[in-house]
């Protein structure tokens, strides 16, 4: 028998632990030989919601599963149910189970729903897909109904649900990740902990108030399997990881003590939780080492207090202001627009307050009220209107209408565009200053895009910065020239162009001063030092770049020596006419 445990991903670079970890924990727990000859196989298969369903169907035919789970989310539901009815079609013998948390909370209801469906694991899936194995292993006695954690049909097709009883113990899951292949290029998560002690109504690790820790020791070991192999990214899954002083200490100590240079680990934390002790430890920590997500979701309190989030703003402020100090760490803030009592001129002041905090990114997103929350319980009272399918994204509330919803959604595109992405930085720095604030800025460029009939449409990197130009250009115009040469600076910040922008200043006046410059470069090595030794000048220009600003400041732009944490190139003032003005000087004397 063969059951394909099957991931429907958001993206390529993303990877499903929990599949994973179902398939390793029935492995090393359902003693029974068939599990070891191979004549009961559990396979695994990963695809995308990018990817055509046609092709997902025969790859899953071609499988010949017996049985099939499928983890379902709010970004893959829907799709998960239109396999889900066109499966039984050309494989009608399949079984197939649901599960993940979209589906643990009304479960019976969707086996009402969709008769192709032939059972859900709800919440944890380690032990009850365990179960569920031992129960094809043993058909003439196995009763899926009696299985903790599972819902089935009974003899008269009435769905039975069997709540689990307790939760699994962390530190009892096999390890996922036996070798790296097949995650070359992809984002590899990890769990050190299960639950939250916060109740946030909008989440669903709110429900589970039972925060349980993986052995801190186990951890270690299972992270130096990262560092030795230097993977580039291990993203922590756990929903508040610094909330347990001692596991935190015991984990970041030991990435400090064992750093590679290379890999950069993700926790998701409360900053007003951050002790002294735990500030100091990373502030000595590498560049890139870590990086940290912070969920502020609001600045007005009211709100903080109706979706019962414990947060003390002021600490946070100041504990986000102190790391920024640090200069070694990458911050990401969340806000969450929809929430309970904030408008649009409230959002702007947290928007606003948020920004000024100055993280590496500000992420903007929108209230989901997902199935099982307590924000569903109170949408009606909030009047809260949302989407009828998954993600159940907010569409209106009563403090905010959906025509500002759309205002919001513009305005976050530019985030992402002009923000977020860090190309555009040194440009923004200076355009705030013709805004009342941040929030009033991105606004304004989103409110351009719309009215230029530019948003929505998939713009090239070059055509963002025509585009920004242009906007400055309607806006400040007796400026632009300024704004013309930040826009190039950032531009070269980020790669050595081979084409330049339309607006971009004419640098044949220098060409043979720069040459003169590499030339030069390549005899004494005083700027580029590490790994250009040994190239010529004609090869330095290729690998490095200097522009000239205004006629009068040259930047050279080095790319192999970058900020780990913007990956921008290091930039130094060089004087490209000190051979001219030497020559001078001998003639004169």
């Amino acid at each position: 028998m063969k059951f394909l445990l099957a991931a429907m991903n958001a993206k390529y670079i993303h990877s499903n632990p929990g599949i994973y970890s179902l398939k390793a924990y029935a492995e090393t727990y359902v003693n029974r030989p068939e599990l070891k000859d191979g004549s009961f196989q559990i396979e695994i298969g990963e695809y995308t919601i990018n990817s055509q369903l046609d092709d997902i169907l025969k790859d899953i035919y071609l499988k010949k599963p017996d049985a099939v789970g499928f983890s379902c989310y709010i970004w893959n539901m829907s799709y998960v149910l239109e396999l889900v009815r066109d499966l039984p079609k050309v494989l009608p013998q399949v079984e197939i189970w649901l599960g993940g948390p979209e589906v643990s909370y009304d479960a019976a209801q969707i086996l009402l729903k969709e008769p192709g469906v032939f059972g859900i694991m709800m919440g944890e899936g380690e032990e009850t897909f365990k179960k569920v194995v031992e129960c094809y292993l043993d058909k003439e006695n196995g009763d899926f109904s009696t299985i903790d954690g599972a819902a089935v049909r009974d003899k008269n097709g009435t769905p039975v649900e069997r709540p689990l009883k307790r939760a699994v113990d962390l530190s009892k899951i096999p390890f996922l990740y036996k070798d790296i292949s097949g995650f070359e290029n992809r984002i590899i998560y990890y769990e050190s902990s299960r639950g939250c002690p916060f109740s946030c109504s909008y989440c669903l690790s709110s429900i589970d108030k039972s925060v349980r820790f993986r052995d801190t020791e186990l951890v270690k070991k299972e992270l130096d399997f990262f560092l030795q192999r230097k993977v580039p990214q291990v993203k922590f899954v756990d929903r508040t990881f610094n909330c347990n002083h001692a596991h935190t200490m015991g984990i970041w100590k030991h990435l400090l003590e064992h750093d590679n240079g290379v890999t950069n680990f993700h926790f998701e934390i409360s900053a007003d939780l951050l002790t002294e002790e735990e500030l100091d430890l990373i502030s000595r920590m590498r560049p890139g080492l870590i990086q940290l997500e912070i969920g502020v979701q609001s600045t007005n309190q009211d709100t903080i207090r109706e979706i019962k989030r414990t947060m003390d703003l002021v600490s946070l402020k100041e504990t986000v202001e102190k790391i920024n100090s640090f200069g070694n760490i990458h911050q990401h803030l969340d806000l969450i627009a929809g929430l309970p009592y904030e408008n649009y001129e409230s959002f702007r002041r947290s928007f606003n307050q948020v920004y000024e905090m100055k993280p590496e990114q500000l992420q903007l997103g929108f209230l989901k009220v997902l199935k099982g929350s307590y924000m569903s319980q109170k949408a009606k009272e909030y009047e809260v209107k949302y989407k009828e399918q998954a993600p159940y994204e907010v569409l209106s509330t009563r403090w905010l209408d959906y025509g500002e919803v759309l205002k919001l959604k513009n305005l976050e595109e530019m985030l992402e565009v002009y923000g977020n992405s860090g190309q555009f930085n040194t440009t923004i720095k200076e355009l705030l200053t013709e805004f009342p604030s941040p929030f009033d800025m991105f606004e304004a460029l989103a409110e351009y895009y719309d009215k230029q009939e530019l948003t929505g449409i998939s713009h090239s990197r070059m055509a963002r910065y025509e585009i920004l130009s242009q906007f400055i250009e309607g806006l400040a115009p007796k400026r632009l020239p300024l704004y013309q040469d930040l826009l190039v600076y950032d531009l070269y910040l980020r790669e050595n162009l081979k084409s330049r922008p339309s607006f971009a200043s004419d640098q044949e006046p220098f060409k043979e001063k720069v040459r003169a410059f590499f030339a030069e470069e390549a005899k004494t090595f005083q700027y580029l030092k590490e790994g250009y030794e040994g190239y010529e000048a004609r090869q330095l220009i290729k690998m490095a770049h200097v522009e000239v600003f205004g006629g009068k400041r040259a930047v050279l732009f080095d790319y192999k020596k970058r900020d780990p944490l913007t990956h921008n190139a290091a930039v130094y003032e060089v004087d490209i006419w000190r051979k001219e003005w030497q020559n001078e000087k001998q003639k004169q004397s």
